[in-house]
């Protein structure tokens, strides 16, 4: 897979993209990520990406040309399946569009900044505009980082075991069930008997009427 993340503050996604579970996804090939300061494309000596918005009001708005010179420049030299901006009035980001984004080939994901972009932008460039929260960010950089986490960790060979990403919550609208590790025992509180039982399908049963109660108790929305 190959991300194109678009950005007016590039230096803000520098540290999440070289650390982690992400770089390691990188170092062994299975996605590029490429970072493009869209201050690069700018207009005029100052490198302009921001302008006034029409009919007055406060904030600036990202220019057209600066974004548009780029994607195309970019749409030159591969296909992309999807161009996303992320936005407060996207559609809301879940588990299921992670993993529908994660068979993707080719993404450009395009951070929102100011008071957004130009809109024509949205009507000729963007395939796909997303959300991840009813709340407002200084800017789109955060989003891009939430979508390319939950994206990346799903690619076949990114995390040691293949079947960890398959038991995560919301994989199949239930929350993941409890889990333990050593010791057994911990001032008096004991891990459940079925888990030290070596019985894998009562294991299964267990953690899937564990998964199904807590998802009733706590995000009943997700069984409906």
């Amino acid at each position: 897979m190959r991300l194109d993340i678009i950005s007016a503050v590039p230096e803000l996604l520098d540290s999440f993209f070289q650390n982690s579970i992400v770089k390691r996804a990188q170092d062994k090939g299975h996605v590029e990520v490429h970072i493009h300061n869209l201050h690069d494309y700018g207009i005029g000596k100052y490198k302009q990406i921001d302008d006034y918005p029409f009919g007055g009001g406060a904030g600036m708005v990202l220019m057209i040309e600066p974004i548009a010179q780029l994607i195309r420049q970019l749409q030159a030299e591969r296909t992309y399946d999807e161009i996303i901006y992320t936005a407060p009035d996207g559609e809301r980001f879940n588990q299921k569009t992670a993993n529908t984004l994660s068979m993707a080939e080719n993404l450009i994901i395009l951070c929102g900044h100011y008071k957004g972009i130009d809109e024509r932008l949205r009507e000729i460039f963007v395939t796909k505009e997303i959300s991840i929260g009813d709340y407002v960010l200084s800017g789109g950089e955060l989003a891009a980082s939430v979508i390319s986490d939950a994206i990346i960790r799903l690619l076949p060979g990114v995390l040691g075991d293949e079947t960890s990403a398959l038991t995560d919550s919301f994989q199949d609208n239930l929350l993941a069930p409890p889990v333990y590790t050593r010791p057994s025992e911990w001032e008096g509180h004991r891990v459940p008997d079925i888990l030290l039982s070596g019985h894998d399908a009562k294991i299964q049963d267990w953690r899937h009427e564990q998964a199904v109660e807590r998802t009733q108790q706590r995000r009943p929305d997700l069984l409906s």
